[in-house]
This record gives structure tokens, sequence and C-alpha cells, in this order.
């Protein structure tokens, strides 16, 4: 388990400016420092070790996990903790619906994959240059959003959010399918019906990084407990091929 004195190295006790917070935060608060709202560490310790004990008992069951963080600072985090521990993924755009109405997101995922077929295969080499131009853009902006999840076929077993104000739509979303939600939630967010907040600066990558690794490293000793698989880590990160905020 990671350490009170790792927590406070990595910043995840800054939180918002005093103007910005959620008096819903205030149990997991220390105080103000330079306008600052800080957030107590040993209340950080004490809720990410709940949430790591819940999903290893969710990983150990078999449950798959779906992370969900895509401002600019989680992005690449989110994509490399999720495939060393073979979770899902969305860190580029929520698209409304991939929890209530997974049917439709997985059509849009058939057809990436059918883009995919044109090129492995060599249709897309003969079809007219306007179309191909056309399918590649489409074929972009689909891996974006659903590269993460395209082996997701039916509803995760538990969500982990990465900043509960962007991420909005997927926590109602997963609130409405009652999926537990695990959450980095900073001063300025909401904690209730979270299901195991962890109170923490979201907005930091050291802060982040810190957090999600333990909360992966959990995920892998369940499977491991479990004697479930892990996949193989020789495929190049999405966002290491292409700028995903571009």
């Amino acid at each position: 388990m990671v350490e009170l004195e790792d927590l406070i190295k990595s910043g995840t006790h800054f939180g918002h400016k005093k103007d910005r917070w959620n008096p819903k935060m205030a149990p997991f608060l220390l105080g103000l420092k330079g306008g600052i709202h800080l957030i107590d560490p040993k209340k950080t310790m004490d809720y990410l070790k709940g949430a790591c004990d819940f999903l290893k008992k969710v990983s150990f069951e078999g449950g798959k996990v779906l992370f969900v963080g895509c401002k600019r600072q989680a992005q690449r985090i989110v994509e490399e903790v999720a495939r060393k521990s073979g979770s899902f993924y969305v860190n580029y755009r929520w698209l409304g619906g991939t929890l209530t109405n997974l049917v439709t997101i997985r059509k849009s995922i058939a057809r990436m994959k059918w883009i995919d077929q044109l090129e492995e295969n060599g249709t897309m080499e003969r079809l007219p240059k306007k179309e191909v131009s056309k399918l590649r853009r489409e074929n972009i902006k689909l891996h974006r959003s659903l590269d993460g999840i395209k082996d997701m076929e039916k509803l995760p077993s538990a969500i982990v959010v990465i900043d509960v104000v962007r991420e909005e739509i997927a926590v109602s979303e997963a609130q409405k399918l009652n999926i537990p939600i695990v959450a980095l939630v900073d001063t300025n967010g909401n904690p209730e019906n979270i299901d195991y907040p962890i109170p923490a600066n979201d907005d930091s990558i050291r802060s982040i990084r810190t957090i999600l690794e333990e909360i992966n490293a959990a995920i892998i000793e369940g499977k491991k407990e479990a004697g479930l698989s892990l996949p193989e880590e020789n495929t190049p990160l999405l966002s290491e091929k292409e700028s995903l905020t571009s």
C-alpha cells in the first residue's frame, strides 16, 4: 500500500481555491493555505484503501473495471493502467449512452472494426481516394473514443472516474444503472452518491498517477489471486501513436 509520505510528495492534498470549493467536501479537508483548500492526506489514505479493497474483490470475482478520465492530465495514465490490468477505458471523450445505450455504442464499435478490416484485407486500396479519406478520418475519431471499450460487450462491474465534475455524464449513467463508482474527488466536487470517493487532487499528473497506480495494483492482485490472465504489454499506446488532444 502506498505510504502517506508518497501521497504528500505527489501533491494529492492540494485542492482548489476557496471560491471554487464544494461545501460537501468539508469533512475531507484540513483547512486553507494561501487561499487553497488542503485535503487531509490521512482521509485520502483511508478512502483509497477502501476503494482498493473493493476493486480487488471485483477483480478476484472476474468483474471488469472501466476507467474514465478524459482531461489532458489523465489521458495517458488512464490508458496505461487500464491496458496493464486488462481493464476498459475512455480517455478522449465520453459518448453519451456509453453505459445506458451500450447496444448503439456496440454498433459504432462494429463499424470501427469493419473499417479496420478494410485496411487489413486491402479493400481500402481499391476504393476511390475521396471515400478512403472520409473513412480514415471517421476511423480516427472512432478509435479515439472507442478503442478502450472495443471489447466491452456488457456493462462493467465498476467504474473508476477521474474528476466527477468533468465526467458528470459518466457518473450519472453509472448511477442510473447501479454500477459502483470509485472516483477521485477534488475540493470542487461532490462526493455524495459516489460509492467509493477518494478525496484527492484530480488536476496534477503526479497525483492522478499515484492514485491510479495503487488502484490498478489492487485490480491486478485480485486477478492474480484468482488465477486470471493478464494482458501482454507488447502494443504501443494510442497516445504514443497520435496526439489525443489534436
